[in-house]
């Protein structure tokens, strides 16, 4: 009979195999969070550095449009475009055969991912520099030669995201 008694053992896990057991997960998710908080700041850097190029791309698209004469300028300025919306609005195309045609520079205006969460979309997020603005004090002006984020973090590498 006292051999049936001491094979006999409850079934379950120990206080310590427990407290070990939360430990351990304690342990793991501490080292999990700061990953996961870094591969979103890099996703947002590369949406960022992906909607710069878009944005400048279209820039540079009016502009050489504007130098083909495509593009018919109402005053002598710069050739940029007046503002980042006449991008995604579009602007008549002087030498189409029909003068409705018209020329798309952008689908949409891309956000920008480090601003879209203190602002609204589309171009207020974006910070603007005129042809006439210097590059180290970028202000808006009659056009828009360049845009910039206004976030005033810095960026994984130690660039200031304004300065991308």
């Amino acid at each position: 009979m006292k051999a049936l008694r001491a094979s006999v053992r409850p079934r379950g896990f120990t206080l310590i195999e427990m407290l070990v057991t939360v430990t351990i997960v304690a342990l793991l998710s501490t080292v999990a969070f700061p990953m996961l908080e870094l591969a979103e700041r890099r996703s947002n850097e590369r949406e960022l550095r992906e909607a710069l190029r878009q944005i400048r791309t279209a820039l540079d698209n009016y502009k050489q449009a504007v130098d083909e004469g495509r593009i018919l300028e109402e005053t002598k300025g710069s050739g940029y475009p007046p503002t980042l919306e006449v991008l995604v609005t579009g602007v008549p195309d002087a030498k189409s055969p029909k003068r409705d045609q018209m020329m798309y520079f952008l689908r949409k205006l891309p956000r920008d991912p480090l601003m879209a969460q203190a602002g609204p979309e589309g171009a207020t997020q974006w910070g603007l520099r005129s042809y006439a603005s210097p590059a180290t004090n970028p202000q808006p002006g009659a056009d828009v030669f360049d845009v910039y984020s206004r976030s005033a973090a810095v960026g994984l590498n130690g660039i200031a995201y304004k300065d991308w």
